[in-house]
């Protein structure tokens, strides 16, 4: 199994994007993935920038894993589906040039503010099994698998993930699979991940501190669930995320694919990574040799 980091664990750092590239190698990742390209040089778009990515990669050795993006098709180009359809096909085409096999997008962010009558999920499911599917016919014909990700509070939960997958109904659409991010619903990692096992193109390692809502506001560098409880980003293997659990459901479910850290907590990226480097490495040996 490869083991990749998303460029986001390095965004408190002051690295930029080809100096994380270089630092990548160094710390020994196997890939990277981009979790788009912030900050872009004036007069750049991502798709004229990539090929200096692409470049950069290849000169460090590096290959790049996957292509993670912004997108919302219901509130995304002021809520015009076809409009956001477009503007994501391009991030695949991106995604080509990268060299990627995968680009995972988001579905939406949820109803806008204010919305009157329905709101719910399965309301808002014929909408984005239409942008889904459109992107990953788009993705098949350019050799890019497309994904979605458990992330945020409304198109997170493991039963919603896969009502979208089934409804996209599509060998190249799958998900990809955020090991902390259920805790965001206050759902449980393990249990989650075990339902989209089948799905998964891709794995995050992630890790949380969490605290109960029955208690104080921890205040800065905490945020609530959807349940009132709080969490914190923290190294992998400091927190409460059952990752070795996980990993072997992983191993269960055969899957050979990229696993790639992300983290997002307070210590110093530069120093952070590392150890959740070798507790990952250290932890997929104790499961995948038992």
């Amino acid at each position: 199994m490869q083991i990749g980091v998303s460029s986001y664990s390095f965004s408190q750092s002051s690295l930029d994007i080809f100096e994380t590239i270089k630092k990548a190698k160094e710390m020994g990742f196997d890939v990277i993935e981009f979790a788009g390209f912030p900050n872009l040089p004036e007069g750049e778009t991502a798709l004229s920038f990539a090929p200096r990515v692409r470049k950069a990669c290849d000169e460090a050795g590096l290959r790049v894993a996957n292509y993670t993006i912004w997108a919302d098709f219901i509130n995304g180009s002021n809520g015009n589906l076809e409009a956001e359809i477009e503007r994501v096909k391009d991030e695949v085409r991106v995604a080509q040039i990268l060299g990627a096999p995968g680009m995972r997008h988001d579905s939406t962010w949820g109803w806008p503010a204010g919305k009157q009558g329905a709101r719910g999920f399965d309301e808002a499911l014929p909408i984005l099994i239409e942008g889904c599917r459109a992107i990953t016919e788009f993705g098949a014909e350019l050799g890019i698998k497309t994904m979605v990700e458990n992330h945020g509070y409304f198109c997170q939960d493991s039963e919603r993930m896969e009502k979208l997958v089934n409804g996209v109904d599509h060998p190249n659409f799958g998900v990809l699979l955020d090991m902390g991010n259920f805790l965001v619903v206050d759902e449980d990692p393990a249990q989650a991940g075990g339902r989209l096992m089948p799905y998964t193109f891709h794995v995050h390692a992630k890790d949380f501190h969490v605290k109960s809502g029955n208690e104080p506001d921890p205040g800065q560098g905490w945020f609530p669930t959807r349940g009132g409880n709080y969490l914190r980003g923290a190294i992998v293997g400091h927190g409460e995320v059952p990752i070795v659990q996980i990993l072997r459901i992983m191993k269960n479910a055969n899957y050979s694919g990229v696993l790639s850290i992300e983290f997002e907590g307070l210590e110093d990226p530069l120093q952070a990574i590392p150890i959740a480097l070798e507790n990952l490495k250290r932890y997929l040996a104790s499961v995948y040799d038992e």
